[in-house]
């Protein structure tokens, strides 16, 4: 799938940007997360994926809580958190995402259970922007819920975001997210 994201000021032939989440999983491996406490299994990028990295996963996760932190290199850092029934992720992180005045924040996958956004610190002259602020940031996110046995899970980004590239394939690594069967 590949969506684009428009502000009021672009036609929408005027892209800003664009994430392809197509379902071609080439570039990954099949991951089992069983013996860390999940049974589910998911797609990380392998070596052939190109993010920079060594492509050995490394699972933290202390037995019986109920956090999980995907790690790939430096680069590709997946958090997983179970929710219990809690089933309102997405829409309380829009909510969270709109209400803030520090970033001016660009959807580039926005539906029901995944959303990626770039994140743009306003800089000085913008209204909003702190006279202090004076260097132009962007970074890109990925937030996504998955519920099973109503069970709710997020599957998100670092708070500090990463390259597109990197939340591309994050957010590949969410959609395949799935119980084993």
């Amino acid at each position: 799938m590949t969506l684009g994201a428009c502000d009021s000021n672009t036609t929408p032939t005027e892209q800003l940007d664009i994430v392809d989440l197509n379902e071609d999983y080439y570039e990954f491996q099949g991951f089992n997360l069983k013996p860390f406490e999940l049974p589910y299994s998911i797609m990380l990028p392998d070596e052939t994926a190109n993010i920079g990295a060594a492509t050995v996963p490394e699972i933290s996760h202390k037995e019986g809580d109920f956090y999980w932190d995907i790690s790939i290199g430096s680069n590709f850092k997946l958090h997983i958190e179970d929710y219990g029934d809690y089933n309102d992720l997405i829409p309380q992180k829009r909510n969270e995402l709109k209400n803030q005045k520090i970033f001016k924040v660009e959807y580039l996958v926005n539906e029901k259970n995944l959303i990626v956004y770039k994140q743009t610190l306003m800089v000085k002259g913008s209204k909003n922007a702190s006279p202090k602020v004076g260097v132009e940031h962007s970074s890109y996110h990925v937030y996504g819920q998955k519920e099973f046995n109503n069970i709710s899970y997020e599957l998100s980004s670092s708070e500090e975001g990463s390259t597109k590239e990197i939340i591309t394939l994050m957010a590949k690594s969410i959609k395949s997210f799935k119980p084993i069967k």
